[in-house]
């Protein structure tokens, strides 16, 4: 069997803040989602090989070769002027892994590690590699003390995520509202699939932590707060909640003018939650 390939926009050696301990985090291109208050737009689209991009980099990183855009980082230096000047929010500086690369690099540093963490983008749209990646990690007497987490939106279908869940360790899903129509107007598309996901991600005990973007005017509405509190509760009040503070980093769009979340707006969500008897609430180390 061939082994899988994935379209990759980034990977952190080392980070302490996308799972236990210290992970690497695999960054995949592509998401089902269309956030206003994404921090990472440049991981929603798939490079259409338009080439405006060539153009705008002051570097001459990029070219293109039989009508398709290639990468050369060795002339990059990380400007991001090719970011700014794509209009359907891809990455161009993406690079395809496969599996033996992945493992290669958690190799190279599985000594300072506690895990990997397959982010995005939405990770799930290429689940075919991270089941791959996973069982291979597993498989792997020098790698298998390593836990294997996804951070997801939860939009993956139940068949699909019954097909993960016996080689991932534990996902990290992302709430971005509770009520319906905010969650529509939030990322443009519903959120029922997400709900399902929350439930079942939870019965399989895989669910290591919800986490909840706090965006003032949106989701630290009375009704929201109270929704998630609701929710919570429903799962068990020893479920993890991270509340992350809505910042302006990356943002684009009228999303750059919204007001952003103070240590205040999250300090009074989280005395809510634990005043309701949830007590594992994580706040941010810090706020920019």
């Amino acid at each position: 069997m061939n082994s899988a390939q994935a379209t990759v926009s980034k990977i952190l050696n080392y980070s302490c803040v996308d799972g236990p301990g210290n992970r690497l985090v695999v960054f995949l291109q592509g998401c089902n989602f269309n956030c206003s208050s994404c921090h990472n737009p440049h991981t929603i689209g798939i490079c259409n090989h338009c080439g405006d991009c060539v153009p705008a980099c002051p570097h001459k990183a990029l070219t293109v070769l039989e009508g398709k855009v290639s990468f050369d980082p060795q002339q990059c230096d990380q400007c991001d002027a090719c970011l700014r000047a794509c209009s359907i929010n891809a990455n161009p500086m993406v690079q395809t892994m496969s599996v033996e690369a992945v493992l290669a690099r958690l190799t190279e540093h599985h000594l300072m590690l506690d895990g990997i963490t397959l982010s995005g983008g939405e990770a799930t749209l290429q689940a075919h590699f991270i089941g791959q990646l996973f069982k291979a990690i597993k498989a792997d007497a020098r790698l298998r003390h390593l836990s294997c987490f996804i951070d997801s939106n939860g939009q993956l279908g139940s068949s699909a995520w019954q097909r993960l869940l016996p080689v991932t360790d534990g996902v990290l899903l992302d709430i971005k509202a509770l009520d319906a129509d905010l969650h529509q107007t939030l990322t443009g598309r519903s959120n029922q699939r997400v709900l399902q996901s929350l439930r079942l991600l939870h019965q399989a005990d895989k669910l290591h932590e919800l986490r909840y973007l706090v965006i003032p005017g949106f989701t630290d509405r009375p009704s929201e707060v109270h929704a998630l509190v609701e929710l919570v509760q429903s799962l068990g009040t020893a479920t993890q909640v991270r509340l992350n503070a809505f910042q302006h980093h990356g943002v684009i769009g009228p999303a750059r003018e919204w007001p952003t979340a103070s240590k205040n707006d999250i300090e009074i969500i989280a005395g809510q939650l634990r005043q309701q008897g949830i007590e594992r609430v994580i706040t941010p180390a810090v706020y920019i």
